[in-house]
C-alpha cells in the first residue's frame, strides 16, 4: 500500500529534515508514525499525501508513484484527518460534509448524517455553524471529513486530540472498524495508548531517521528485563516481591496466604519510545 525507500527532504541549506527513510505499510495495516515535534514526522506525511513536493527518494501510494501522478481517482481513495480541523467555520457540520462530499463519486460517498451518528455527534448541533463547536465536535466532523469519502487509505494525524475518554475509545473502535472493512491506517500520534491498542507495528523517528520499527509487542518484549511482581498476602500483611520470569515454572518461591496479582515489568511504549531515540514525545 505503501513504500517508501530512501526519502530525503530539506528546507533549505543546512535544514535536511530527512534523511534517507525506507518503510512499507502492508494493505489493510495500521501503522503508527510516532515522533516528537521537529522530528521529521509532519514532513513525511506531507509529502505522502501529496502536499510537499522536492523530495528525494522514491514514495509509491497505492502501486503509483506519487511524485508522477495527478489524476483525481487516485486522491479519490484517499482520506486525511488532519491535526487541525480544517473546517468552514461559518457552516454547519453537515453543510461542510456535503461540500467536501461532492468531490467525489455519487456512489462513493457515506451518508452525512449516518456517518455523524456513528461519531455520536451532538443532533441539536447539525445545523448551527462549527464556529459554535467545542474541539471534540469539531475533531467529530474532521473525522467525518476524512471518512466521507469511503477511502483505501486513510491517514489520521492526532486522531483523539481534544476527545474526552469515552470519545477516544469511540474513535479507536471506528478505526478499527475501517481496518476491519480493508482501510489501511497511517497514524501519527502523541499518544502512546492510541499506538499500542490500534496499531500493528509502529516506526520511531528522531531527527529525520527512523531510530525502530517493530510490533508495539516486539519492542516492549525486546527490551523486557523479564521480571515479575508478585502481591501477596501473608498473616494479614501485605508484601511485593520481585522475581526472574523464569523461577516462576517451579511456582511461586514464597509463603502466602493469599495471591493479590501477578504481573510483568514490562516497559511501555513511551519507555522506548524514550530509549531509543533519548527524547520524550511531548
Amino acid at each position: 500500500m505503501i513504500e517508501v525507500k530512501n526519502l530525503t527532504f530539506s528546507y533549505g541549506k543546512g535544514k535536511q529534515a530527512l534523511h534517507g527513510l525506507t518503510f512499507s505499510v502492508k494493505d489493510g495495516e495500521i501503522f503508527g508514525f510516532l515522533g516528537p515535534n521537529g522530528s521529521g514526522k509532519s514532513t513525511t506525511q506531507k509529502i505522502l499525501t501529496g502536499i510537499l513536493k522536492g523530495y528525494g527518494g522514491t514514495v509509491d501510494l497505492l502501486g503509483e508513484d506519487v511524485r508522477n501522478v495527478h489524476k483525481k481517482k487516485f486522491f479519490e481513495k484517499i482520506g486525511v484527518l488532519f491535526e487541525f480541523p480544517y473546517l468552514y467555520a461559518n457552516l454547519s457540520a453537515l453543510d461542510n460534509l456535503h461540500y467536501f462530499a461532492s468531490f467525489y463519486p455519487k456512489n462513493q460517498r457515506r451518508d452525512a448524517e449516518e456517518l455523524l451518528d456513528e461519531l455520536e455527534f451532538k443532533k441539536d448541533f447539525l445545523k448551527k455553524p462549527v464556529s459554535s463547536y467545542s474541539k471534540g465536535m469539531r475533531q467529530r466532523v474532521s473525522m467525518a471529513r476524512a471518512l466521507i469519502s469511503n477511502p483505501k487509505l486513510l491517514f489520521l494525524d492526532e486522531p483523539t486530540s481534544g476527545l474526552d475518554p469515552a470519545g477516544a475509545v469511540l474513535f479507536r473502535k471506528i478505526i478499527e472498524k475501517e481496518r476491519k472493512k480493508g482501510t489501511t491506517v497511517f497514524l501519527t500520534t502523541h499518544n502512546m495508548l492510541d499506538a499500542d491498542l490500534l496499531c500493528d507495528r509502529v516506526a520511531f523517528i528522531s531527527d529525520g531517521n527512523i531510530a525502530a520499527l517493530d510490533t508495539p509487542r516486539g519492542l516492549k518484549e525486546k527490551n523486557s528485563n523479564h521480571s515479575i511482581i508478585i502481591d501477596y498476602l501473608y498473616r494479614g500483611e501485605r508484601k511485593e516481591q520481585v522475581i526472574e520470569a523464569h523461577d516462576l515454572k517451579e511456582g511461586v518461591p514464597y509463603i502466602y496466604d493469599e495471591l493479590i496479582s501477578i504481573h510483568s515489568q514490562e516497559p511501555t511504549l513511551e519507555d522506548m519510545f524514550i530509549q531509543y531515540t533519548g527524547r520524550g514525545l511531548a
